[in-house]
């Protein structure tokens, strides 16, 4: 009987190492995944930032030509007063989703005003921001990217089973606003336009 007994213990000790070994090997792989996610969010939620940070600037510059589109400015004021008391990163996606829409109507505005083309301070903002959109579109798709592998692992059997113990949910994706899917381009027509006849037929 004991020589039996150690050998129940022995099977159980043997059993606990492999478990314990695969739950730790697999919970690192959670906080490799998970680390991966945040550090993705890290970079596309400094691009929002910087482009909140650049559209001020460019408003400005705008509303010294076309100061009348007061409805497009108001909903740019509104997109970024979201963006400033965003949080999670929910409200963050949602408020840049927010932003891409406003930005697309102002982007309408702009090419209404070929004057614009020729304000230096226009031009280097215009620049900045499209590079800062094309930086946002990569950052976004790298981040859905791995948040879509992380998801999966979270969700995927027998790592499901622990996750939520640990604390590993599954991560927001930042989808694209369906009217604004045209919006990092930030390009303007090359053939001048002629602006809006504020006098009316004569």
């Amino acid at each position: 009987m004991r020589g039996g007994g150690l050998v129940i213990v022995a099977v159980i000790a043997v059993l606990v190492l492999v478990i314990g070994g695969w739950v730790a090997g697999n919970y690192n792989t959670l906080v490799q995944k998970s680390t991966e996610v945040d550090k993705a969010f890290a970079e596309v939620d400094n691009l929002l930032q910087r482009r909140n940070d650049l559209i001020p600037n460019l408003v400005e510059t705008v509303k010294g030509i076309a100061a009348q589109e007061q409805v497009v400015f108001g909903e740019i004021a509104n997109a970024r007063a979201a963006m400033a008391g965003a949080r999670t990163p929910e409200q963050k996606f949602a408020a840049g989703q927010q932003m891409d829409s406003a930005l697309g109507r102002l982007l309408v505005v702009i090419e209404n005003y070929p004057q614009l083309k020729s304000q230096e301070n226009f031009l280097r903002l215009q620049d900045e921001l499209a590079g800062t959109e094309n930086r946002l579109s990569v950052g976004r798709t790298r981040y859905n990217e791995v948040a879509r592998d992380y998801n999966v692992l979270v969700k995927s059997f027998p790592t499901n089973l622990f996750a939520g113990m640990f604390g590993y949910r599954e991560k927001p994706f930042y989808p694209i606003a369906p009217g604004a899917r045209d919006v990092p381009k930030v390009s303007f027509p090359s053939a001048p336009l002629t602006a809006p006849d504020t006098a009316g037929a004569r």
